[in-house]
């Protein structure tokens, strides 16, 4: 019997490609890269993650259904015993590709981030109907999972880090059926380090954090709310999340991946340690196992490092909430220019700043 590894799900992305300019994303209208690994390297990789342990494949981009030979590689995955998931922002949802989705048992996600008029100025005019078509398609089908959110200034009057955007989000979610709605930080990488000025100020993120956690208890699990920032930790313990320990321990999707709980595979077949770091490389999955990574990963000086809060600078370093939270150091890295240095974006003073 294969053994279960340490990680439910192994991120693949599958291109850099897209054809959407979304204002938050490190691969906005990134035309097909030609290091992109070939379907049999492709299917290397799948028989890599199934080896690993993982339960599910989980299929991102760019858009991964401008991949032409995706319904060849899902078919392969299943075929070897994986689930899969996939993430679109819907515009390549036609009945052909429902079809091959269906077939397979492939779990939706969507990428849509607020009202029509705010989601079509970060993502494009048309991208909010795109999505809502998705949604509706393969939530009629029973393939619709989760509702995908990123925060975003697109000037100084209009974003969505707001409650009415993001419960737009939720609202649609529980109407179509979704089981969760999941909302990123923005995070700098790639294309979009031209935008920073669109990233949440930290006073914006301390109000949406908490609306976020307003909503997560008025729709009670339907669907699930979650974030991928590590802030929310803090402010969900402020709030008095019960059961906190085992949400943060075994719900929770916003801890700080890069410390050695987390592993992605990029288009080329290289391993990194968080889906927002390019510039952390584990080695390429062609001349090394994910096993022997994992283990390397425990291991490697910089993540060990990572792990220690001793080590980050500022007032990450000092805040009484760091082992729960210690900031995005992606973040940190792309806007300072070291990974230890206080992530920009946290508005919250540790306490024993406030007492000197």
């Amino acid at each position: 019997m294969r053994q279960v590894g340490p990680l439910f799900i192994l991120p693949w992305r599958c291109t850099q490609s897209c054809t959407s300019n979304c204002l938050h994303c490190g691969f906005a209208s990134t035309p097909f890269a030609a290091d992109r690994l070939g379907t049999k390297e492709t299917m290397g990789i799948i028989d890599e993650i199934y080896d690993f342990g993982a339960t599910f494949l989980g299929i991102g981009g760019g858009e991964p259904l401008l991949r032409k030979d995706l319904p060849e590689l899902i078919a392969y995955a299943k075929k070897v015993g994986l689930n899969v998931s996939l993430i679109t922002n819907g515009y390549f949802v036609d009945d052909e590709t429902l079809d091959s989705l269906v077939r397979h048992g492939v779990r939706i996600s969507v990428s849509i981030d607020g009202r029509k008029e705010i989601n079509d100025l970060i993502r494009g005019p048309g991208a909010y109907e795109k999505a809502v078509s998705a949604i509706e398609k393969t939530s009629k089908l029973g393939l619709l999972d989760c509702l995908v959110a990123t925060l975003a200034n697109v000037n100084e009057n209009q974003n969505n880090v707001n409650s009415q955007d993001i419960e737009h989000v939720v609202k649609l979610a529980e109407a179509e059926g979704a089981r969760w709605v999941v909302i990123h930080g923005f995070v700098p990488f790639n294309n979009n380090m031209d935008h920073l000025a669109k990233n949440p100020s930290p006073q914006q993120y301390e109000r949406i954090w908490n609306d976020v956690y307003d909503l997560s208890i008025k729709y009670k699990g339907k669907p699930e709310v979650n974030v991928y920032c590590p802030f929310y930790a803090r402010i969900a313990k402020q709030r008095g999340m019960p059961n906190f320990d085992d949400w943060f321990n075994n719900f929770f999707l916003g801890k700080c991946a890069i410390a050695g709980k987390y592993m992605s595979v990029i288009e080329n077949g290289d391993i990194i340690p968080c889906s927002f770091n390019d510039h952390i490389r584990l080695g390429n999955i062609q001349n090394k196992t994910l096993k022997q990574t994992w283990v390397e990963l425990q291991t490697k000086e910089l993540i060990l490092k990572l792990r220690n809060k001793s080590n980050l600078k500022g007032k990450c370093r000092i805040c009484e909430f760091n082992e729960i939270c210690g900031g995005c150091r992606t973040r940190a890295q792309m806007y300072t220019g070291d990974i230890f240095e206080s992530d920009p974006s946290c508005a919250y003073i540790p306490k024993s700043l406030r007492e000197n």
